[in-house]
Parts: structure tokens; C-alpha cells; sequence
């Protein structure tokens, strides 16, 4: 029996501000969600288990740095390519059976990946960069599984503070992937009531066996409790971005104008007619290029911070400001993610761009802040300074991350083509991650002065700060650009 979404007259408010969400609603949605969010979580165990064990496996397999360096760019490369097919794929199949997809391969993969470095052949290395690399493609199935079946049950007013949640979530599977390597490489202690739970130190190669256990048994339970739509846990719940046709008929389909989501959940849509909807939108792209941006700061600040810190104020593992910057900045990532999120609900009625806007200014800022400081200047206060302005710096991006990657995505892509628009949107992100891995390691080895006593290039913090530069004006002004231009007209995804 279905629930009723809504009062007659609050159907009729285009804001939803009368709008109440029918009893039982929130929990079962909450149910959803817990499930959908745990099971993203556990991708990350798979998709963050190779850095931790790297030193092992470089000195194991003999694997230089830019072998090394291979592995992950094969990933990252076609994760890329996997977000803007798979994207239109999952509005096809459903968000559930997608992230089904996505699980199960991981799962198979990361098992072949821990199997394979126990070999020694001659062609153990491309070996692993292709299972690496298929298992990017693959898990590329999660983020448009999940955006598709949260766009059907958040409306437009609530997809921000999801949007908060869904990178918080990102973070702690992050945080669990590394926390899982330091417990397998040295081993743990567990105190119970009566006795003490040892576990021992194990293997390297276990980092590819325990998290596809994890992944298998949640993935199991998702689909269990998780259902892709309102409707088939009984309620129905109106999306005042995806009006209903007046003069379609029962049975017909959609017009070609008609929003994205205005037919019944159980439809399906054409791939092409998806493809040609989502990618003749102009926003569309223009969110992308702004999350383009987004992708090369953020994982421009992961891929370098730590190297900045030993080579530029020779500060390793065991200093106060490592350990600041490594636990500030997931922190920071997942308050600014949640903020900007609730932000953009609250103080903008569902508008990202002039949040996003906002945030690619202060990011902005703090990156020319850390760029003007002394650099490698000891006894100053330099040094906590630029480590403040990078978390800072990695704040805003994650915040940019959370609003544009999901938020607008599944604006624009309302609960029929939420897969593609965000699968769309998502690739670029990595395609600017690509340039800031391997593009700005060119650069500092071209443009090095500063040289280490073994002749290798010492990172030059002006290149690094000054490559920011570009990317945050850039984002800034494509937001402002759809800020201005569509003023309060509520167009989606802006």
C-alpha cells in the first residue's frame, strides 16, 4: 500500500517549504541510506589498500617508483573512462544492481591482484597494472549507483545536506583503508571482559584479501535492505524539479522536453535518449569543467603534502606537523563536505554555484597565502602557516567535491539520468587528478633548482602553490558564470 507524500496543497508549493514527509518515511530512508553508505564505504577498502602497503610491495617485487606510479595511473585512468560509461549504464540497470556490479568485480579482482604478487614472472608488472586498472573501470559502478537511487528518495531541498554525507562517507572508508594496513603490517591487541584478542601481524598481500571479505558480506546485506526507489518500499515522494507532463497520457512516454524524472520509477529510459539528454545540457559540462578543477587541487593536495612536508621543512612521520595535517585533514574534508551541503539547502533553496563559487574563492585565497610564505624558513611561524592553508585548501576542494560531484549531479540528472549526469561529471574530476600526479611530477623534475644530496629534485612549493592558481580562478569563474546567469531561477544544477 502506498504512502501518500504529501498533502494536496503542499504538493502545490514549489519550494517545499509545507512539504512533510509521510510517517515511517525518514526511517525507512535512513535504513536505505545506512546500507547505500556502508557499502561505498567499503569500496574504499578496496580502492585505498594499495598505498599503504606500497613500500612492501615496491621493495618486495622490486617495483621502482614510477612502476609503482603506473599501477595507480592505470586506475585512476580508467575509473575516469568507467564514471562517464557506467554512469549511463546504471540508468539503465538501477542504482542497486549497479553497485551490485561494481562490488562483486572489485571483490574477484582485488583477490586476482593479492594472488598475482605472490609470482615472479616476466610479465608481473603490466599483469598488475591491467587488474588494477579493470578494477577502476569496475568499481567506476559505485558513485552513479549510488547517486541514482539517493536522487529518488532526497528532493531537491535535501540533496545538499546528502551530498555532506555521501563525502563524509567517502573519508571514513579512506581513514578505514589506512587504519586496516597499520593493523595487518604490525598486528593488534583487542582487550575483551576476560581475556585479550591478539591478532597477529600478517602479510602484505593480505590488504587484497581482507577488504573483498569486507565488501562481500556488506554488499550482501545492501541488497537485503536497500530498495532503488520510494515506491518499492511502499511511498511515493514528488520532486517539484521533475513535473509531471499534464497532457501525457497513462502508458505513453515522456515527451521530449519533459523533465528528467517525470516518468514512473519503474520505467526505462533509452541509453541514447539519456546520453542526448543529459549531454546536449550545457550545465552539464560546465559543471564538469568546474570539478575538472576540483579534481586536480584535491588530489593534487593528497598526492604531494606529505613529500612537501619532508622536503620542503624536513618534517616526517614522527613531527607535530605531520601529524597535524594527517588528522586535520580528513576532519576538515568532512565538516566542510557536511556544511556546504546544508549550506546550499538552507541559505540558497538547492542552488550549488554560488556556494561552489564561494568555495573555489577561498580556496583561492589560502593558495596564494601558502605561496607568498618563506619557504623552508626555520624558527618562523611559516611552517604551521602553510600547513593551516593547505587543510584549508583541502576543505574547499572536498567541500566543491561533495556539492558539484553529487549534489549537482543528481540535479540535473533527477532520478531517471542521475547515473549519467553524475558519471559525466564525476569522470573530470579525474581527468584533472591525472594532471596533477604524473603531469606535475614532469614539471617539478623540469623546473627543479633545488636538488637532495643523491641528485633528485627537491619539490619546489611555488610550482606546486602556483599550479593551484589557475585551476581555483577557473572553477571560480564558471560558477560565477552560472550564478549570474541564471539568478534566482532555480534552474537545476546551478
Amino acid at each position: 500500500m502506498s504512502h501518500a507524500a504529501s498533502s494536496k496543497s503542499d504538493a502545490s508549493t514549489p519550494s517545499g517549504e509545507a512539504y512533510r514527509h509521510p510517517p515511517g518515511f525518514r526511517m525507512r530512508r535512513g535504513r536505505n541510506w545506512f546500507w547505500l553508505g556502508l557499502t561505498y564505504a567499503s569500496y574504499y577498502l578496496c580502492r585505498y589498500n594499495l598505498s599503504p602497503v606500497a613500500p612492501e610491495l615496491m621493495n618486495d617485487l622490486g617495483l621502482s617508483k614510477s612502476q609503482y606510479g603506473m599501477i595507480n595511473s592505470g586506475r585512476d585512468g580508467l575509473y575516469a573512462v568507467g564514471q562517464m560509461i557506467n554512469g549511463l549504464f546504471t540508468d539503465r540497470v538501477g542504482g542497486k544492481q549497479a553497485m551490485t556490479i561494481g562490488a562483486i568485480s572489485t571483490v574477484v579482482l582485488n583477490l586476482a591482484f593479492g594472488f598475482t604478487t605472490w609470482g615472479s614472472f616476466g610479465l608481473l608488472l603490466p599483469l598488475l597494472i591491467v587488474i588494477r586498472s579493470l578494477d577502476g573501470y569496475m568499481q567506476a559502478f559505485g558513485a552513479p549507483g549510488m547517486i541514482k537511487i539517493n536522487t529518488a528518495w532526497f528532493r531537491r531541498q535535501e540533496r545538499g545536506a546528502f551530498a555532506g554525507i555521501f563525502g563524509a562517507m567517502i573519508n571514513i572508508g579512506h581513514i578505514g583503508a589506512g587504519w586496516l594496513g597499520t593493523v595487518l603490517a604490525k598486528g593488534m591487541a583487542i582487550p575483551l571482559l576476560f581475556f585479550t584478542l591478539t591478532v597477529p601481524a600478517l602479510n602484505w598481500r593480505y590488504m587484497f584479501f581482507v577488504p573483498p571479505i569486507v565488501v562481500l558480506v556488506v554488499v550482501f546485506l545492501m541488497n537485503l535492505n536497500v530498495k532503488n526507489h520510494p515506491e518499492e518500499a511502499g511511498y511515493e515522494v514528488p520532486h517539484d524539479d521533475e513535473v509531471e507532463d499534464p497532457k501525457r497520457k497513462e502508458g505513453a512516454a515522456a515527451l521530449p522536453g519533459a523533465a528528467p524524472g517525470s516518468q514512473k520509477p519503474e520505467e526505462r529510459v533509452r541509453l541514447r535518449d539519456v546520453f542526448r539528454k543529459i549531454a546536449s545540457n550545457p550545465i552539464v559540462w560546465i559543471v564538469a569543467g568546474a570539478y575538472f578543477c576540483t579534481g586536480f587541487v584535491r588530489r593534487g593536495v593528497e598526492s604531494w603534502c606529505y613529500i612537501y612536508l619532508d622536503e620542503v621543512w624536513h618534517a616526517d612521520r614522527t613531527s607535530w606537523l605531520y601529524w597535524m595535517m594527517f588528522m586535520s585533514l580528513p576532519i576538515t574534508a568532512t565538516v566542510g563536505s557536511l556544511s556546504s551541503g546544508y549550506i546550499s539547502d538552507l541559505w540558497f533553496n538547492g542552488r550549488r554555484a554560488p556556494v561552489a563559487a564561494i568555495l573555489y574563492l577561498a580556496q583561492l585565497f589560502f593558495t596564494i597565502v601558502a605561496m607568498m610564505l618563506p619557504q623552508g624558513t626555520a624558527g618562523s611561524a611559516a611552517p604551521w602557516i602553510a600547513v593551516s592553508s593547505i587543510i584549508m585548501i583541502s576543505m574547499m576542494c572536498n567541500s566543491t567535491h561533495s556539492i558539484l560531484g553529487t549534489a549537482a549531479a543528481m540535479d540535473l540528472g533527477g532520478r531517471k539520468m542521475a547515473g549519467c549526469a553524475a558519471g559525466i561529471i564525476d569522470s573530470f574530476q579525474y581527468y584533472g587528478a591525472l594532471i596533477s600526479g604524473y603531469g606535475l611530477g614532469v614539471v617539478f623534475e623540469a623546473a627543479g633548482v633545488m636538488k637532495k644530496e643523491d641528485g633528485s629534485v627537491v619539490l619546489d612549493p611555488r610550482i606546486w602553490f602556483g599550479s593551484m592558481i589557475p585551476f581555483g580562478l577557473l572553477g571560480a569563474g564558471l560558477m560565477i558564470y552560472l550564478w549570474r546567469k541564471h539568478g534566482t531561477s532555480g534552474t537545476r544544477g546551478t
